[in-house]
């Protein structure tokens, strides 16, 4: 679900989350259009509107855990996580953790890739959000609920900043609700 079908209609802050992102056509290949949000951690005001979002939503659904897919995810996911006192877990491509790790491998809008996750990272039934920068096919949020129900998680909900407008109304992926701030930006 849109975060304006779910009562931020009008707000100003989605605009401005919006205008701050950056389309990249044909990256990194030809037929993509990259959402840059450099240009939005860029604008500290657009920032804070992502932050303050996200954290109005969770603050009072009791999640003790909060994983960002990496490399996006960890720039949203620890302030949040702190906001709502809740821990951050990175979920990290292949080889960057240390110790006994669980995988899952998912394919991308433009390619295959695989997650893992540290097996000290999760105690069995902690509330989980799942957060990542933008939703295009499903497939790193459907990784990233697999890897942590394995754990004994209980996925809660999977936040993005971007979603595709076929993420609208009462979308799920594997059966877990999915809230996104705003629409891809197209060129101007």
């Amino acid at each position: 679900m849109f975060a304006v079908e779910n009562g931020l209609q009008g707000d100003p802050r989605l605009q401005a989350i919006s205008d701050a992102i950056r389309v990249i056509p044909h990256f990194p290949k030809t037929g993509i259009m990259f959402q840059d949000i450099t240009t939005l951690l860029l604008d500290p005001v657009a920032f804070k509107h992502v932050i303050d979002i996200f954290v109005d939503r969770y603050k009072h659904m009791n999640i003790s855990l909060v994983a960002g897919v990496e490399a996006r995810g960890f720039i949203f996911g620890p302030p949040i996580a702190l906001a709502i006192s809740a821990k951050f877990v990175p979920l990290r491509k292949p080889g960057k953790l240390p110790g006994r790790v669980i995988s899952e491998e998912y394919e991308l809008e433009y390619g295959n890739d695989r997650l893992e996750m540290s097996m000290e990272a999760v105690k069995t039934h902690e509330r989980a959000l799942v957060i990542d920068d933008l939703v295009a096919t499903g497939g790193t949020l459907s990784a990233s609920i697999n890897l942590l129900e394995r754990a004994g998680a209980e996925v809660v909900e999977c936040a993005c900043v971007v979603g595709l407008a076929k993420f609208k109304g009462e979308c799920r992926l594997k059966g877990k609700p999915l809230y996104v701030l705003v629409e891809p930006s197209q060129l101007d």
